[in-house]
């Protein structure tokens, strides 16, 4: 490889993906069922670098030797990897570890290949992003800043490896800042609106978020386009189509990874929805295409906990955290054991949300919203409501929104803490995805208000959209529901927004 900027083509990008998806899975896995025979062969032109870019975009290879005795060569895991990294999609753990290693060999006699900086720095964000591991973004920006001090003019691939680690840090700001300046380079590089997508909705700018996935869609059809139009239509509240995407997509996938991860994406999907068995059957079936699918081990743990499975459920979420130790899974458990009865329990894992956050934060990554939904419930809400002001004035989403309500609300300052809610739960307000703790949040704060006919109905809707959503709080919805009754006669849904 040179340092010469190179021509850009969507074309190329299209084929080159679509070649390396052809091929089998990693680790000695079964293929995706239904996709024997789709293999095709991935030429390349340096043996040393284990890649080609074509068109801007990084191209599979095979080196000598690694063609299989009866068949299509099989690529080695860090070249499906590669594909996945250049292409936005999620990748195997043991193919990332190979693709990291091999570009870290290469780099070492090529210190000046800016393409093979911006692969590894790639490569280093989804490592932290699937390990729950935030030194592994410290590793990316390095690789990233590096990529871009080799070549600082025309570099939109280290741009987009940029804005991608500002989005699993949760800086969102500076992820818009990053995927724009790519889309200056490289307006009609498909690529480059993945993370543009992410980052408008994180800013809980939902119109900007459904204008770059119109862009997006006119550039591409795969099924990384197809589960960032799922994120989009499940914060709309248009939860059937957000589902039929990641259906499609699942069933498009190439490599296990990628489709276990949409998997899990629907299994969440049906969870919020409350539909235990359909979240359980995507949960197990992501596993059981990419064990490494920890997220999926968590949404485990909390359908078996609404199915009153303890023992499974606890360890589920052990497993999760032994794979990615991520302060919202520890606060889930914290939750589950609070719920049973083992506040010792639970204590150990709240002061572990606290430490995983401080770690998160030594490397970039901002864990306010886990931290101050923690704070509010478990903690201090005063410190709950600072840090959460501070988050809103940053990235106004309907999340931060419904979480520095709930803070107010639980600091004792509820009427305030009602135009969140409102925020939260209103579609006109940026509010329109489906969230029974959301809903939950607003009814308790009416209650809190004396306004019995908006809480009454705020809380059933709450146990309509998933009445299981949290081992602590149902019950608790379900006693003032109680001690509310009945509707009087003639009451009408008064509108409190």
């Amino acid at each position: 490889m040179d340092d010469k900027p190179q021509e850009t083509g969507s074309g190329d990008e299209a084929r080159g993906q679509d070649q390396a998806r052809g091929q089998g899975g990693t680790r000695g896995r079964e293929k995706t069922p239904g996709r024997a025979g789709r293999g095709r062969r991935v030429w390349f032109g340096s043996a040393a670098a284990g890649c080609a870019v074509l068109g801007g975009v990084l191209v599979l290879v095979l080196l000598p030797g690694e063609r299989g005795a009866d068949g299509p060569p099989e690529p080695a895991a860090g070249a499906l990897a590669l594909a996945a990294v250049a292409g936005g999609v999620p990748a195997s753990l043991p193919g990332l570890e190979a693709l990291v290693e091999e570009r870290e060999r290469h780099l070492e006699e090529h210190p000046r290949d800016a393409e093979s900086w911006a692969v590894l720095g790639a490569a280093r964000v989804e490592q932290g992003r699937r390990l729950g591991d935030p030194a592994r973004y410290s590793r990316a920006e390095q690789a990233l800043r590096t990529s871009l001090k080799v070549r600082p003019r025309d570099n939109a691939a280290a741009l987009r490896g940029l804005a991608a680690l500002a989005n699993a840090r949760r800086d969102h700001p500076a992820a818009l800042e990053w995927a724009e300046r790519a889309r200056k380079l490289e307006p009609k590089r498909w690529t480059t609106y993945l993370p543009l997508v992410e980052a408008y909705a994180g800013l809980g700018d939902g119109d900007a978020a459904g204008r770059m996935l119109d862009r997006l869609k006119a550039l591409r059809s795969d099924p990384a386009v197809m589960a960032r139009a799922a994120a989009v239509y499940r914060d709309k509240g248009l939860r059937d189509d957000a589902a039929a995407q990641l259906a499609d997509a699942a069933a498009a996938a190439g490599e296990p990874a990628e489709r276990a991860s949409y998997l899990e994406q629907a299994g969440q999907l049906a969870w919020e929805r409350g539909d235990r068995e359909d979240a359980l059957g995507h949960f197990r079936e992501a596993v059981r295409v990419d064990p490494d699918q920890w997220a999926a081990r968590a949404g485990q743990g909390r359908v078996l906990a609404a199915l009153g499975r303890t023992t499974e459920a606890l360890g589920a979420y052990r497993a999760a955290l032994a794979g990615q130790p991520l302060p919202e899974y520890e606060l889930e458990l914290g939750e589950l054991y609070e719920s049973l009865g083992g506040r010792q329990d639970a204590r150990v894992h709240y002061d572990l949300v606290r430490s995983r956050v401080r770690k998160a934060a030594a490397h970039g990554a901002d864990g306010n919203l886990v931290l101050g939904r923690f704070e509010a419930d478990h903690g201090d809400p005063k410190a709950a409501v600072r840090r959460l002001r501070t988050e809103w004035e940053r990235q106004p989403s309907a999340a931060v929104a419904d979480a520095l309500g709930w803070a107010l609300h639980r600091s004792g300052r509820s009427g305030e803490a009602l135009e969140f809610a409102v925020r939260a739960t209103e579609e006109k307000h940026g509010g329109g995805v489906r969230s029974a703790l959301h809903a939950f949040h607003r009814g308790m704060i009416e209650h809190e208000l004396e306004r019995p006919g908006p809480a009454r109905r705020h809380l059933r809707e709450a146990l309509r959209i998933n009445p299981y959503f949290s081992p602590l709080r149902v019950p608790q919805a379900k006693a003032v529901l109680e001690r509310l009754g009945e509707p009087p006669v003639g009451e009408g849904p008064p509108d409190w927004s």
